[in-house]
């Protein structure tokens, strides 16, 4: 009797570390897929008619993140100045904003990668200078006030304008973001400014383009909206950056194969025309992902593409105009750009 008993409490122990140990693996399972990805992911983006414009107004996020599981947010920046700081504080894990303002993240240590390039700028961004000012040419803009978002794109383009025609210390530079320029120059504050679109496009009612971005590219002065992301956040989730990536070459298929309708969804979002987003779409270089692989711009792993060049030489220009303490080494940006997770994307 006393030996069946035995037997049965021996049984039954057996059973419940049994249960104790599929349980313990179970919840280790368990926390083992939930750590797989995200609670959330929080994108930072600029209101700009671009691929990830499209992507987010034709439900190609939705669709990704939906599949996954994930909740996201598109949290709207003005510029790359604030979206920095949310990524230093790892309130965002993604984030668009100019090349510059990419530079300033990698020479203030900010632990973040360029995964992207969304476009080279050009007739997207320019000077305006309003009508009935008399400025027609860089000299009459001696003495006057020019706004601009400093540190950024449309900030390094400017001065390397001003720079050219020998004028760079004889105007007053005023920072103001998008919307105190529209303020400023309605209120007859300011009768130049060089910003991007869609500003730009409320300033030139009244207005004319004095140069764009197009035109500095075409003297080497390249500027680029790019996408960062934080770097403990791609470590932890490479297929999902890859994934994020992949959206992004959608949104440009799309505009590609369809701009009518890509421009038609970007200008609902933005509260345009579709004439007028279109005009804005066309204004810049969209890249493939085998262009932005190629030799002229990220190049793959292992081989820098001549994007970090310009990164360099963009960084050693804004030192020079004290906008950054020191400019990081061409071997810091090649570091910085990586296209690892295009190539993944691509698979």
């Amino acid at each position: 009797m006393k030996s069946a008993i035995k037997k049965k409490v021996w049984v039954l122990a057996v059973l419940v570390a049994v249960v104790v140990t599929m349980g313990l693996f179970s919840g280790c399972q368990s926390q083992s897929e939930q750590g797989s990805l995200p609670k959330k992911v929080n994108i930072g983006y600029l209101r700009v008619p671009n691929d990830e414009m499209v992507s987010k107004t034709k439900a190609v996020y939705d669709d990704y993140f939906n599949k996954l599981g994930v909740p996201y947010e598109f949290i709207v920046f003005d510029s790359g100045v604030d979206a920095n700081k949310a990524l230093a504080s790892g309130s965002i894990d993604f984030a668009t904003m100019g090349n510059t303002n990419g530079i300033i993240a990698l020479s203030r240590g900010i632990d973040v990668e360029l995964i992207w390039i969304h476009e080279v700028l050009g007739e997207i961004e320019g000077l305006a200078v309003k009508n009935g000012s008399n400025i027609t040419k860089p000299q009459d803009l001696v003495g006057q006030k020019i706004a601009t978002p400093f540190a950024s794109t449309a900030h390094y383009s400017l001065l390397n304008y001003l720079k050219e025609a020998g004028i760079e210390n004889q105007v007053q530079l005023l920072d103001m973001q998008t919307a105190e320029i529209v303020a400023a120059w309605e209120r007859g504050d300011i009768n130049a400014a060089y910003t991007w679109q869609p500003t730009l496009g409320d300033l030139t009612k009244n207005g004319t383009i004095l140069v764009s971005s197009a035109d500095m590219a075409e003297k080497g002065c390249v500027t680029a909206n790019v996408c960062l992301v934080r770097k403990e956040f791609s470590a932890q989730y490479p297929e999902l950056v890859a994934g994020f990536v992949k959206c992004l070459s959608d949104g440009g298929d799309l505009y590609r194969s369809n701009p009518q309708e890509a421009a038609a969804a970007v200008a609902a979002e933005l509260g345009i025309t579709t004439d007028n987003a279109l005009m804005q779409m066309t204004g810049s270089i969209w890249l493939t992902p085998e262009e932005q692989l190629g030799a002229d711009y990220m190049g793959t792993t292992g081989k820098p593409g001549n994007f970090s060049k310009i990164m360099k030489d963009t960084a050693d220009f804004l030192q020079s105009q004290k906008a950054i303490d020191k400019a990081p080494s061409q071997e810091e940006f090649d570091a910085f750009i990586n296209s690892t997770y295009i190539e993944m994307s691509q698979k």
